[in-house]
Order: C-alpha cells, then sequence, then structure tokens
C-alpha cells in the first residue's frame, strides 16, 4: 500500500450501485460476526490501518477505493461512487478506502513457535470480553507494550469485529493472538511453564507488590462479573490494582494498560520491592 503521489490510478472496474452483489457482500461482513466466520474474510477500512494490515502479512482479496481519492497504489482497486462508499464504509472519515481482507488463524498452537524464542514471555488472557471497543483498546495497548501475545478465552465477540480494528488501530494484526476455551488456555499456561496473575480484588495482593520478570501471563475478566471459578483457582498469585475512591473497578482496558506496564517497568529496570512476592 502506497500513500498517494504521482502515479497513476490503477482501476479495474467501477462500482456505481449499491445493489451490486459485491457491495452487499462487505455491508454483510461488516455487521455480521457469524459470516466473517464462515467465509474467513473481513473488512478494513482506512489508509493506517489496511498499511498495518499488510505489513503484518494480511492478504488483501480486494481493494475499493472512493472515486474522488487520488489513490496511486500497486493493489489493483474496484472504484466506487460517493454514493456506494458511504453504503459500504462502517464509520465516517475512513480516508476513502477499505479492503476485504483474509482472515487468519487463531488457533492456540499458533502460539508455540512465537513463544519458544521467549525466555520470559509477557502474555495477557482476556475472559469472555463482551465490548469490541473494550478488546481494541487492549490489543492497542499490547501492541505499544510490546506483550508478545494475547489470548481470548470464551470470547463474546470476535477479533475481526469493525469496532475492535477501529479501537486497536491496527493492533489486532500485529500481536500474536489466539482464541479458545479457558480450560485450553490454563493448559497450554501450566504447560509451557507461565505463572498465572489473575487480576481480581478478593484476596488479592497490590499489583506493585508482585515480580512480573518472570514467564508471566496477567488474566482479566469483565466489568459485571470479573474471572470465572476456575481462573481464581488455578492462579498462582492474585493481584489488584487498588482502588482509592469510591469505585470499586476500572474499565478493564484501563485495568489491562496498568498491569502491562507494569510488566514492562519491572523488566526495564532492576526489580528491587523489598516485599515483592516471586
Amino acid at each position: 500500500m502506497h500513500r498517494c503521489g504521482a502515479s497513476p490510478l490503477i482501476m479495474e472496474n467501477i462500482i456505481t450501485s449499491v445493489q451490486n452483489a459485491r457491495v452487499k457482500h462487505v455491508v454483510a461482513l461488516q455487521q455480521k460476526s457469524a459470516l466473517r466466520r464462515e467465509e474467513g474474510f473481513f473488512v478494513v477500512e482506512g489508509q493506517r490501518e489496511i498499511e498495518h494490515c499488510i505489513a503484518c502479512g494480511y492478504e488483501i482479496e480486494e481493494l475499493f477505493v472512493l472515486d474522488s481519492l487520488n489513490y496511486t497504489g500497486k493493489q489493483p482497486a474496484t472504484i466506487v461512487t460517493t454514493q456506494v462508499y458511504e453504503k459500504m464504509a462502517y464509520r465516517e472519515s475512513t480516508e476513502g478506502i477499505i479492503a476485504l481482507v483474509k482472515a487468519k488463524s487463531h488457533e492456540l498452537s499458533t502460539l508455540h513457535s512465537q513463544l519458544s524464542t521467549k525466555n520470559h514471555p509477557l502474555i495477557i488472557v482476556l475472559e469472555s470480553v463482551e465490548k469490541p471497543g473494550n478488546l481494541g483498546a487492549i490489543l492497542r495497548t499490547a501492541e505499544a507494550a510490546q506483550v508478545d501475545a494475547v489470548i481470548v478465552c470464551d470470547p463474546l465477540t470476535d477479533l475481526y469485529n469493525p469496532n475492535v480494528i477501529r479501537a486497536s488501530i491496527g493492533g489486532v494484526f500485529c500481536v500474536p493472538t489466539a482464541v479458545c476455551s479457558s480450560k485450553e488456555c490454563i493448559h497450554f499456561l501450566k504447560e509451557h511453564h507461565i505463572r498465572i496473575l489473575t487480576a481480581q480484588l478478593q484476596d488479592a495482593y497490590d499489583y506493585y507488590d508482585y515480580d512480573m520478570r518472570h514467564a508471566t501471563a496477567i488474566v482479566m475478566g469483565t466489568e459485571s462479573t470479573g474471572l470465572s471459578q476456575q481462573w481464581r483457582e488455578v492462579a498462582d498469585v492474585h493481584i489488584r490494582i487498588p482502588m482509592l475512591g469510591r469505585l470499586d473497578s476500572l474499565n478493564v482496558s484501563v485495568s489491562a494498560a496498568i498491569l502491562m506496564y507494569e510488566a514492562v517497568r519491572q523488566r526495564n529496570k532492576v526489580y528491587q520491592h523489598p516485599d515483592a512476592r516471586m
């Protein structure tokens, strides 16, 4: 993908009708997670997000470009009118460019080789995440903090939901991510000797009192119900973020960011907390 320049526009065809079958297909993929899973395709909007997508090894099936855009990329494009683009686009201000993209596999087994080269991997585990915006925000922070992997257990939203892509600013394409059941994830972490830290309020240590320089998985649940009992029981330690006001919880994406960057802080410094739990 190249930004605008002096090269001539490459056009395979032009779509002028919102009733076009390809337009309807893109709209359906934007709206239906079941169709995305069934067909193995999803939709990406915006220059930046599409560039991240390509850079992270995704395959573009088809590119749609607004007819008024001075598109100069090497990828062949289907040109669409303003009316058609507005029908296809999930959100506003996406720079007049939409891509139909082939999904990747997110089997837990794909993480084996990626983590085998890491001495002390840092993994974020999310149980039953429901809100796409929260999942996207966590993936964005995970990319910024260079977390080694994110594992989504028993998800209530899919990775290629348009709001996940939007909130992650393309981070969903860059972070090694697996989707599985909690049972499968627990087995995987135990098998790889990765310590399990569950974020919860009950029977927990303050998060900065625990040494996160070892191979660590930070496990987080939903804001409404927290983690399931199976995670609480298998945890090596329970950690909490102290709540100093009247409220008893933070947004899960905010909590995840705090915990990720505590791990980053410890790993980039000599950690000398006198009461640190190993």
